[in-house]
């Protein structure tokens, strides 16, 4: 994750800036702005783009573009939904690049394999559980959430393998054998974090979790 530009050919450096670009104004039109008219909640907003933003800068790596770290996307898209999970993850990918810790020519393509997938993906999960699984608490927390995330780093990297082969930066064998098989360990951080956080919020902050209610996930039979 986090490629840098000399590792992307111009010939996708471009169209990917461009579809970036594409998806993330149509997230912003389409975006549940009214949520965030609640000062508490922009302050939640906020807060979590700076924590991931720390937290992506907490990585480690073994070549250039070959970095690993924790990803955040389910949690965002729970809490906010996928459009302002985009919104908020492409503010991060512009602190980065703001601050010299990513090149801005490798915006695009980054954008696309670490937050357009991992959040499409996230976001779909979620959907096809609530439509075809039943209103369970525990339905929401360990499948939307903690399942749901581990999975998702896992398909994050194996993006990030296959744009790196397509692009001829790496050969395709080294990457099987030495970048993949990490994110099998990190899915489980990912997945534990994202379920701990997400059964703290159902606990304490339903509020903070748009795709949470109480009347569906806690009702009571009499």
């Amino acid at each position: 994750m986090n490629l840098p530009d000399y590792l992307i050919p111009a010939a996708w450096q471009w169209p990917a800036n461009i579809l970036a670009l594409v998806l993330l104004a149509y997230a912003v039109t389409k975006a549940p702005w009214k949520h965030l008219a609640d000062p508490g909640l922009q302050h939640v907003f906020l807060g979590s783009i700076v924590t991931l933003l720390v937290i992506w800068n907490i990585k480690a790596g073994i070549k250039p573009g070959l970095d690993i770290h924790l990803l955040g996307a389910t949690v965002l898209c729970l809490m906010f939904r996928w459009q302002l999970a985009l919104v908020a993850m492409a503010t991060i990918f512009l602190s980065n690049a703001a601050f010299s810790m990513t090149g801005w020519h490798a915006l695009g393509i980054n954008f696309l394999i670490m937050a357009v997938i991992p959040v499409a993906f996230s976001y779909n999960v979620f959907r096809l559980v609530d439509s075809k699984l039943p209103n369970h608490l525990v339905i929401y927390i360990f499948v939307c959430g903690f399942f749901c995330a581990g999975v998702t780093i896992n398909v994050c990297g194996l993006s990030a393998v296959l744009a790196l082969v397509g692009m001829e930066a790496y050969p395709g064998a080294y990457l099987l054998s030495n970048y993949l098989p990490y994110y099998i360990l990190i899915g489980w951080s990912e997945a534990l974090l994202t379920g701990m956080a997400v059964t703290l919020m159902t606990a304490f902050r339903p509020q903070w979790l748009m795709t949470f209610s109480d009347k569906r996930y806690l009702k009571t039979r009499h």
